[in-house]
Protein backbone atom coordinates (compact mmCIF):
# COMPACT_ATOMS: atom_id res chain seq x y z
CA UNK A 1 0.00 0.00 0.00
CA UNK A 2 1.17 3.24 -1.09
CA UNK A 3 2.24 5.70 2.10
CA UNK A 4 0.66 9.35 2.03
CA UNK A 5 2.71 12.08 0.60
CA UNK A 6 3.97 14.47 3.04
CA UNK A 7 4.30 18.35 2.79
CA UNK A 8 7.59 19.38 3.74
CA UNK A 9 7.37 22.68 5.74
CA UNK A 10 9.44 25.26 7.33
CA UNK A 11 9.37 25.52 11.12
CA UNK A 12 8.84 29.33 11.86
CA UNK A 13 11.82 29.17 14.14
CA UNK A 14 14.19 28.88 11.41
CA UNK A 15 16.79 31.63 11.59
CA UNK A 16 16.93 34.70 9.29
CA UNK A 17 19.23 34.42 6.39
CA UNK A 18 22.11 37.06 7.35
CA UNK A 19 22.50 37.87 3.95
CA UNK A 20 18.79 38.74 3.16
CA UNK A 21 17.05 41.81 2.15
CA UNK A 22 15.02 43.17 5.25
CA UNK A 23 11.65 43.52 3.35
CA UNK A 24 10.47 40.35 2.27
CA UNK A 25 11.23 36.83 3.85
CA UNK A 26 14.14 35.56 5.64
CA UNK A 27 13.19 32.20 6.57
CA UNK A 28 16.01 29.53 5.90
CA UNK A 29 14.43 27.27 3.62
CA UNK A 30 14.12 23.91 4.61
CA UNK A 31 16.27 20.91 2.59
CA UNK A 32 14.26 18.33 1.48
CA UNK A 33 13.88 15.73 -1.73
CA UNK A 34 12.74 17.16 -4.89
CA UNK A 35 8.93 17.66 -4.94
CA UNK A 36 6.25 15.31 -7.00
CA UNK A 37 2.56 14.98 -7.63
CA UNK A 38 -0.02 12.64 -6.28
CA UNK A 39 -3.27 10.93 -7.71
CA UNK A 40 -5.60 13.52 -6.10
CA UNK A 41 -3.93 16.22 -7.28
CA UNK A 42 -5.40 15.86 -10.45
CA UNK A 43 -7.02 19.64 -11.06
CA UNK A 44 -3.28 21.00 -10.77
CA UNK A 45 -2.72 21.37 -7.20
CA UNK A 46 0.78 20.11 -6.04
CA UNK A 47 1.23 19.55 -2.41
CA UNK A 48 4.08 17.24 -1.94
CA UNK A 49 7.79 17.58 -1.28
CA UNK A 50 8.84 13.92 -0.56
CA UNK A 51 8.94 11.77 -3.61
CA UNK A 52 6.57 8.68 -3.84
CA UNK A 53 7.47 5.72 -5.47
CA UNK A 54 4.62 5.48 -8.46
CA UNK A 55 3.63 8.83 -8.24
CA UNK A 56 3.61 11.25 -11.44
CA UNK A 57 6.74 13.84 -10.88
CA UNK A 58 6.02 17.24 -11.35
CA UNK A 59 2.32 18.41 -11.92
CA UNK A 60 2.36 21.83 -13.39
CA UNK A 61 -0.69 24.91 -13.63
CA UNK A 62 -3.19 23.52 -16.14
CA UNK A 63 -3.20 27.18 -17.41
CA UNK A 64 -0.20 27.99 -17.11
CA UNK A 65 -0.45 29.78 -20.65
CA UNK A 66 -3.21 31.83 -19.80
CA UNK A 67 -2.52 35.24 -19.35
CA UNK A 68 -2.15 36.33 -15.34
CA UNK A 69 -5.47 39.04 -16.15
CA UNK A 70 -7.86 35.53 -16.34
CA UNK A 71 -7.43 34.93 -12.62
CA UNK A 72 -9.05 39.09 -12.17
CA UNK A 73 -12.65 39.83 -12.75
CA UNK A 74 -14.02 41.96 -15.15
CA UNK A 75 -14.10 45.99 -13.81
CA UNK A 76 -17.36 46.16 -12.40
CA UNK A 77 -20.14 48.36 -12.36
CA UNK A 78 -19.63 50.86 -15.76
CA UNK A 79 -21.99 53.53 -15.33
CA UNK A 80 -23.39 56.43 -18.12
CA UNK A 81 -21.41 59.49 -17.28
CA UNK A 82 -21.47 61.68 -20.58
CA UNK A 83 -23.64 61.33 -23.48
CA UNK A 84 -22.50 62.28 -27.11
CA UNK A 85 -25.58 63.10 -29.03
CA UNK A 86 -27.67 60.39 -28.58
CA UNK A 87 -25.31 58.17 -27.79
CA UNK A 88 -24.20 57.48 -24.26
CA UNK A 89 -20.28 57.34 -22.96
CA UNK A 90 -19.80 54.27 -20.27
CA UNK A 91 -16.96 55.26 -17.56
CA UNK A 92 -16.10 52.24 -15.79
CA UNK A 93 -16.57 53.31 -11.47
CA UNK A 94 -13.31 53.95 -9.92
CA UNK A 95 -11.83 50.71 -8.32
CA UNK A 96 -11.20 50.70 -4.84
CA UNK A 97 -8.00 50.41 -3.42
CA UNK A 98 -8.87 46.79 -1.62
CA UNK A 99 -9.76 45.58 -5.15
CA UNK A 100 -6.68 46.63 -6.97
CA UNK A 101 -4.49 45.28 -4.24
CA UNK A 102 -5.87 42.30 -4.08
CA UNK A 103 -6.10 41.88 -7.76
CA UNK A 104 -2.17 42.52 -7.94
CA UNK A 105 -1.57 39.95 -5.16
CA UNK A 106 -3.10 37.10 -7.36
CA UNK A 107 -1.03 38.51 -10.17
CA UNK A 108 2.07 38.09 -8.34
CA UNK A 109 1.45 35.35 -6.65
CA UNK A 110 0.70 33.50 -10.10
CA UNK A 111 3.33 35.04 -11.66
CA UNK A 112 6.02 33.04 -8.90
CA UNK A 113 4.31 29.45 -10.26
CA UNK A 114 5.36 30.52 -14.04
CA UNK A 115 8.35 32.00 -12.94
CA UNK A 116 9.92 32.98 -9.70
CA UNK A 117 10.68 36.74 -9.71
CA UNK A 118 14.71 37.34 -9.26
CA UNK A 119 13.22 40.43 -6.53
CA UNK A 120 11.98 37.28 -4.47
CA UNK A 121 15.22 36.46 -2.63
CA UNK A 122 15.90 32.36 -2.88
CA UNK A 123 17.07 32.81 1.13
CA UNK A 124 13.43 33.62 1.44
CA UNK A 125 11.68 31.78 -0.58
CA UNK A 126 9.01 29.83 1.55
CA UNK A 127 5.40 29.80 2.21
CA UNK A 128 5.18 32.84 4.33
CA UNK A 129 7.91 34.13 1.89
CA UNK A 130 5.15 34.22 -0.52
CA UNK A 131 2.85 36.06 0.94
CA UNK A 132 4.81 38.76 2.30
CA UNK A 133 6.36 39.24 -1.37
CA UNK A 134 3.10 39.23 -3.21
CA UNK A 135 1.62 41.58 -0.40
CA UNK A 136 4.84 43.66 -0.36
CA UNK A 137 4.92 43.67 -4.31
CA UNK A 138 0.88 44.84 -4.52
CA UNK A 139 1.48 47.85 -1.85
CA UNK A 140 4.39 49.09 -4.18
CA UNK A 141 2.17 49.03 -7.39
CA UNK A 142 -0.83 50.37 -5.59
CA UNK A 143 -0.50 52.30 -3.20
CA UNK A 144 3.43 53.02 -2.30
CA UNK A 145 3.42 55.36 0.51
CA UNK A 146 2.11 52.12 2.59
CA UNK A 147 5.60 50.96 2.73
CA UNK A 148 6.97 54.16 4.28
CA UNK A 149 6.59 52.22 7.47
CA UNK A 150 6.84 48.47 8.37
CA UNK A 151 4.15 46.13 6.98
CA UNK A 152 4.05 43.72 10.28
CA UNK A 153 4.29 43.24 13.70
CA UNK A 154 6.79 41.28 15.44
CA UNK A 155 5.74 39.40 18.66
CA UNK A 156 6.19 42.32 20.91
CA UNK A 157 3.81 44.59 18.85
CA UNK A 158 6.27 45.93 17.00
CA UNK A 159 6.61 47.15 13.65
CA UNK A 160 9.06 44.96 11.66
CA UNK A 161 10.04 44.19 7.96
CA UNK A 162 9.92 40.47 8.33
CA UNK A 163 7.33 38.33 10.01
CA UNK A 164 7.37 33.99 10.18
CA UNK A 165 4.60 32.10 9.62
CA UNK A 166 3.61 32.03 13.05
CA UNK A 167 4.03 35.31 13.43
CA UNK A 168 1.62 36.58 10.54
CA UNK A 169 -1.09 34.33 12.17
CA UNK A 170 -1.16 35.19 15.32
CA UNK A 171 -0.10 38.88 15.23
CA UNK A 172 -1.05 40.12 11.83
CA UNK A 173 -4.20 38.35 10.93
CA UNK A 174 -7.62 37.92 12.02
CA UNK A 175 -9.22 34.44 12.04
CA UNK A 176 -12.62 34.08 10.03
CA UNK A 177 -13.68 30.73 10.49
CA UNK A 178 -13.06 27.37 10.00
CA UNK A 179 -16.23 26.14 8.29
CA UNK A 180 -17.39 25.30 5.26
CA UNK A 181 -18.99 28.49 5.17
CA UNK A 182 -16.16 30.85 5.94
CA UNK A 183 -14.59 28.69 2.69
CA UNK A 184 -17.11 29.97 0.80
CA UNK A 185 -16.91 33.66 1.56
CA UNK A 186 -13.31 33.93 0.92
CA UNK A 187 -11.42 36.75 -0.73
CA UNK A 188 -7.84 36.81 -2.81
CA UNK A 189 -5.28 37.32 0.06
CA UNK A 190 -7.17 35.34 2.52
CA UNK A 191 -4.71 32.43 3.96
CA UNK A 192 -5.24 28.87 4.94
CA UNK A 193 -2.94 28.25 8.17
CA UNK A 194 -1.78 24.75 9.04
CA UNK A 195 -0.35 23.97 12.32
CA UNK A 196 1.99 20.32 12.72
CA UNK A 197 3.64 19.05 15.95
CA UNK A 198 6.92 17.54 15.48
CA UNK A 199 9.80 17.31 17.75
CA UNK A 200 11.25 20.34 17.09
CA UNK A 201 8.01 22.19 17.83
CA UNK A 202 5.14 23.15 15.90
CA UNK A 203 5.78 23.70 12.24
CA UNK A 204 3.20 26.60 10.25
CA UNK A 205 2.24 26.27 6.52
CA UNK A 206 0.19 29.03 5.25
CA UNK A 207 -1.23 28.41 1.61
CA UNK A 208 -3.12 31.89 -0.01
CA UNK A 209 -5.79 32.23 -1.78
CA UNK A 210 -6.77 33.61 -5.32
CA UNK A 211 -10.21 34.23 -6.42
CA UNK A 212 -11.98 36.35 -8.55
CA UNK A 213 -13.95 38.48 -7.54
CA UNK A 214 -16.79 37.37 -10.17
CA UNK A 215 -16.93 34.34 -8.48
CA UNK A 216 -18.25 32.70 -11.77
CA UNK A 217 -15.46 33.78 -13.89
CA UNK A 218 -12.95 30.95 -12.56
CA UNK A 219 -12.83 28.80 -9.38
CA UNK A 220 -10.90 29.71 -6.32
CA UNK A 221 -7.25 28.35 -6.17
CA UNK A 222 -5.14 28.26 -3.31
CA UNK A 223 -1.27 29.45 -4.09
CA UNK A 224 1.87 28.43 -1.76
CA UNK A 225 5.42 27.51 -1.72
CA UNK A 226 6.02 23.73 0.26
CA UNK A 227 9.71 24.93 1.76
CA UNK A 228 12.54 23.04 0.61
CA UNK A 229 14.94 24.97 -1.12
CA UNK A 230 15.18 25.45 -4.97
CA UNK A 231 11.33 23.81 -4.75
CA UNK A 232 8.42 25.72 -7.20
CA UNK A 233 5.33 27.34 -6.00
CA UNK A 234 2.28 25.61 -6.53
CA UNK A 235 -1.05 26.30 -7.44
CA UNK A 236 -4.76 24.30 -7.71
CA UNK A 237 -8.11 24.01 -6.50
CA UNK A 238 -9.40 25.20 -3.15
CA UNK A 239 -12.42 22.96 -3.31
CA UNK A 240 -10.42 19.69 -4.39
CA UNK A 241 -7.55 20.43 -1.33
CA UNK A 242 -10.65 20.20 0.77
CA UNK A 243 -11.73 17.34 -0.58
CA UNK A 244 -8.94 15.04 -2.21
CA UNK A 245 -6.16 15.45 -0.46
CA UNK A 246 -4.31 13.61 2.36
CA UNK A 247 -6.20 14.26 5.41
CA UNK A 248 -3.70 16.38 7.45
CA UNK A 249 -3.52 18.58 5.16
CA UNK A 250 -7.50 19.33 4.34
CA UNK A 251 -8.86 22.66 5.24
CA UNK A 252 -12.01 21.30 7.78
CA UNK A 253 -13.00 21.10 10.75
CA UNK A 254 -12.37 17.49 11.71
CA UNK A 255 -8.70 18.21 10.70
CA UNK A 256 -6.99 18.82 14.08
CA UNK A 257 -4.33 20.15 12.31
CA UNK A 258 -6.34 22.83 10.37
CA UNK A 259 -6.08 26.29 12.43
CA UNK A 260 -8.08 27.60 9.93
CA UNK A 261 -9.05 30.49 7.38
CA UNK A 262 -7.53 34.33 8.12
CA UNK A 263 -7.21 37.89 6.51
CA UNK A 264 -4.68 40.25 7.00
CA UNK A 265 -5.72 42.86 9.96
CA UNK A 266 -5.65 46.18 7.34
CA UNK A 267 -7.81 44.48 5.22
CA UNK A 268 -10.71 43.77 7.54
CA UNK A 269 -13.54 43.33 7.08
Amino acid sequence: MLALPLILLVSSSAPVSLGAPRDVSALAPQAGSASHAAPWEAAALVAHAAPREGFASHATLRDASAPLVAYAAPQAGSTPAATSGTQAVLVPAPESRDVLLRRQVAQVALAQVRKQDPAWHPDQRDCAGLIRFAVRTAYKRIAPARLETPLWTDARGTPTDFADAETLVRRNMVLLGRDDATRESLRTGDVLAFLHEHDSGPVFHLMLVVRPEDRAHAPARVVYHPGEKGAQVRTGLLHNLADEAPREWRPVPSNNAFVGYFRLKEWMP
